[in-house]
């Protein structure tokens, strides 16, 4: 019989709450894998022996981050990446749990795969591991997949990932039926037309560099077709990684409207544009492509406004063969999960947005958003916390990542903030070396 975890009582906090809009001094205690109490205050009443006592000595203490765009290699592809080298990456970057995307080889679309999937992650034992079902078969964009007895084997919600549903009629349907039990649908707009072969956003730089390009409109367009019908079919809609200033645009429109549409937006298109790409460096090629220095600063508004909601790490796996060649010739994509906690927080001690916000915008929103219990520091809630030393110099070295794959547009760059522990349900699942 596995012992139960002793409690922790961590004390000397700065505790960022994102439910009561708390941040300032605090203690926290958790045991059997919630959380037991919390108070506003540096210190706690006497405690008993057998409680393990944290000084945090003033360092973050936030609940854990949820990411609801994560792709792994497994099943198919385990070179790339695998659920344990995923799960580890995770918890040492402060992410608690992890939706999988669907399109896997095979694809996630049927219920069968979904329980593997989860099975599988359980026998590792170390973030909270979700699944994201595909909206159609294969993620081909013809024929719904099983989305209600996805649902019922734990499905989160539906996409086919990276691939745009083309024919508006499959969409509608899609819609349709996952509005009958209010399941969430993601999608990507992207006008597949518009968007065939290219890397990079049309422009001055796009073409000086002469890598092939397309407007940033067409996902304005595809966005437009989407929220119209979300709006005929009542759906829950996640408009999946928002890019351009003009869809945000679309998206409050939408919105006031009543339409049903939460946006996310990846850490990537929040931190570089561009002109990042210089020597045409592949991991910077993304997709959807980086975009213009005014189309991140939208992003960033619209987050600090609450009309983006939700932050992913967009996490990308793609090994050196892969990444290794001509620009317009490489695979998309960029590693996340350990480097998404300091990357927001860059935006914190830029002054661009409200530490509140951002780490509502990956920890309480997307909780909320798919159902789960997490995100908040409240007695009773899961004990999925992580303790970070906000003003700690990190320099991220591509070659040191857990992924097994080490593209990251982050390779080299100074940011701040250290991931000092993690737990998931009161387990430490990471602690830093000293």
């Amino acid at each position: 019989m596995t012992r139960p975890n002793p409690p922790f009582a961590f004390v000397n906090a700065r505790l960022v709450d994102p439910e009561s809009g708390y941040d300032g001094p605090g203690s926290l205690v958790v045991a059997e894998g919630v959380i037991a109490d919390v108070q506003r205050r540096p210190d706690l009443p006497a405690l008993s022996g057998e409680v393990r006592v944290v000084d945090c000595s003033g360092a973050l203490l936030i609940p854990g981050l949820v990411d609801l765009r994560v792709k792994t290699g497994e099943p198919g592809a385990e070179p790339k990446e695998t659920l344990k080298s995923a799960s580890r990456a995770a918890a040492a970057g402060g992410v608690t749990s992890i939706v999988l995307q669907p399109d896997t080889d095979p694809a996630i679309d049927e219920p069968a795969m979904v329980d593997f999937i989860l099975r599988r992650a359980r026998d590792i034992e170390l973030v909270q591991v979700y699944v994201a079902g595909a909206a159609t078969k294969g993620c081909q964009g013809a024929r719904i997949a099983e989305i209600g007895l996805m649902a019922e084997a734990g499905a989160l919600y539906f996409s086919d990932a990276d691939r745009s549903i083309v024919d508006s009629k499959v969409l509608r349907r899609v819609l349709s039926y996952a509005r009958g039990f209010d399941a969430l649908v993601a999608h990507r707009p992207a006008d597949p037309w518009l968007t065939a072969g290219a890397c990079a956003t049309e422009g001055e730089f796009a073409a000086r560099m002469g890598l092939p390009s397309a407007p940033a409109a067409a996902e304005r367009i595809l966005l437009e077709r989407d929220l119209t019908l979300a709006e005929l079919t009542g759906a829950r809609l996640i408009v999946d990684q928002l890019t351009t200033a003009d869809a945000v645009q679309a998206l409050r429109r939408a919105r006031e409207r009543g339409v049903r549409a939460t946006a996310t937006a990846s850490i990537n298109h929040l931190s570089f544009n561009e002109l990042d790409i210089g020597d045409y460096r592949t991991f910077y090629r993304l997709d959807p492509p980086l975009r213009s220095e005014d189309d991140r600063q939208a992003l960033i508004d619209a987050v600090s406004d609450g009309l983006i909601e939700v932050i992913t790490s967009a996490h990308t796996p793609a090994p050196a063969e892969d990444k290794r060649l001509p620009f317009a010739e490489a695979a998309p994509g960029a590693v996340g999960l350990q480097t998404l906690l300091p990357a927001l927080l860059a935006l914190h001690h830029e002054g661009r947005a409200r530490l509140l916000d951002l780490i509502r915008a990956v920890t309480l929103s997307p909780a909320r958003l798919l159902g789960l219990p997490s995100g908040r520091l409240h007695p009773g809630a899961p004990a999925d916390l992580v303790l970070c030393d906000l003003d700690t110099p990190v320099v991220i070295d591509a070659d040191r990542l857990i992924s097994k794959s080490k593209n990251s547009p982050f390779d080299g760059r100074r940011l701040m903030g250290q991931v000092l522990m993690t737990l998931v349900n009161g387990r430490i699942v990471h602690q830093a070396t000293t």
